[in-house]
This record gives structure tokens, sequence and C-alpha cells, in this order.
């Protein structure tokens, strides 16, 4: 059964008189467990599919389903609810709060939350152990490398538990070892901890780690 549905979707932005379609018509079915890379050329529509599906954006019209909520027709704070239930975001730049230690950093999604401050403590501890960096939890960003800072923002993703991860060009701002490592971790969640993983990536080495590879062109996605 599909994790994610998305029927008929269009995204069309008005700039002043003029309509600009982002997205035409698009259908997309990803299983639980999928790895799924999203290709294309820069303006292809690449991170507002991966916005939709994150309910950061809404559609112009068609459905967006995820784990069987059409989250289009959401909206506020259930909207904001149910994003910090089930999605899990990793940027390009890890957007890290520089005044905040690692594990500070890792537990503000839970601060959404009503959980003890002991227990929203250890979950972050634990999800930056999974990330290999238990042993930096109380580093700051200035101390620590790109492909750790990385690291952390996977950490804060992924300590909610998340239903879906979203990845937006996570290793494009570093260095192809620090990449390496990053592609490797995803891969891991993957498998190991059966995370279902969309990523937007400009690099066909990277699209290899996945599953499946779909390319994105003018709003129309192909294999």
């Amino acid at each position: 059964m599909a994790l994610i549905e998305i029927q008929d979707v269009h995204k069309v932005y008005k700039r002043g008189a003029e309509e600009v379609v982002v997205l035409d018509g698009l259908g997309l079915s990803i299983d639980e467990g999928d790895f799924v890379a999203l290709m294309g050329p820069s303006g292809s529509g690449k991170t507002t599919l991966l916005n939709l599906i994150g309910g950061i954006d809404q559609p112009t019209s068609g459905s967006v389903s995820v784990a069987g909520t059409d989250i289009a027709k959401l909206n506020g704070g259930r909207l904001a609810k149910w994003r910090s239930r089930n999605i899990g975001y990793i940027f390009q730049l890890y957007n890290l709060i520089p005044v905040l230690n690692a594990l500070q950093n890792v537990e503000l999604p839970l601060l959404l939350v009503k959980m003890k401050p002991k227990e929203r403590r250890e979950r972050a501890a634990h999800a930056l152990g999974i990330v290999g960096l238990g042993d930096r939890l109380k580093h700051f960003p200035r101390q620590l490398s790109g492909g750790q800072e990385q690291r952390v923002a996977i950490a804060r993703a992924l300590v909610s538990d998340p239903t879906v991860l979203l990845a937006d060009e996570p290793t494009g701002d570093l260095d192809r070892k620090s990449g390496e490592e990053i592609l490797t971790l995803l891969e891991r969640l993957n498998k190991e901890f059966k995370k279902t993983i969309v990523m937007v990536t400009h690099d066909p080495h990277a699209a290899e780690r996945a599953h499946r590879q779909l390319h994105l062109d003018k709003g129309v996605l192909s294999n």
C-alpha cells in the first residue's frame, strides 16, 4: 500500500498577470520504506513537490495523501500538528542555531509536543547516537565540521520519529567525503530503521543510492 499518494496535482504561481505552471497534473505513488531520488534541472519543481509532501505548500488542485491523510485539506494548527508528527526535513543548509549546542538543536522539534525535559533530552541524545555523534552532545555548531553539522540536522529531523524524511540537496554543501558519509547514513536510516525517504538531488552519484530515480522536467515526472 502506498504511503504517499499524489493524484493529478497542479501547482500554479502568479507573477502579476502571468501564470507560471510548476507542476502539471503530476501523479506519484511512494510505498512505505521506499527511498526515492527526485532529479531534474533547476526550476523543474523538485523542491515544490517536496514542500507539497511535507505540507509546507498547498497544491493549486489535486490531492496529496500521506499515511492516509489528505494534507491538502488541512490548514493552520491541524496542519502544523500533522507536520510535527509525520515529517522530518533535511535541508542543504543545516539551519542550526549557533548559540545552542548539538543536543539543544536536536531537542527543538520536541518543544512542540508535551514531553518532560528529561525524556526530551534522552530522545535527542539517542538521535545523535544514531547519526554517530553521541560524543558531541555539548558541541556548538562552530565546533563541528560541515558533515557533522548535517548529522546534527539529520538527528533533529529524526528525533520525533517521523513517518517520512524529506531531504532537499542534503549533500549539496558538503565535500565529496562528507557527502558520501551522509548518503551512507541515509541508506542506513532507510534499511535499518525503515524510514521512507524522498531526496531531491542534482547529483547522479547521490541518486544512485536510492531505490528509485524519478526525473522532473517542466512539472512532469518520468522514470
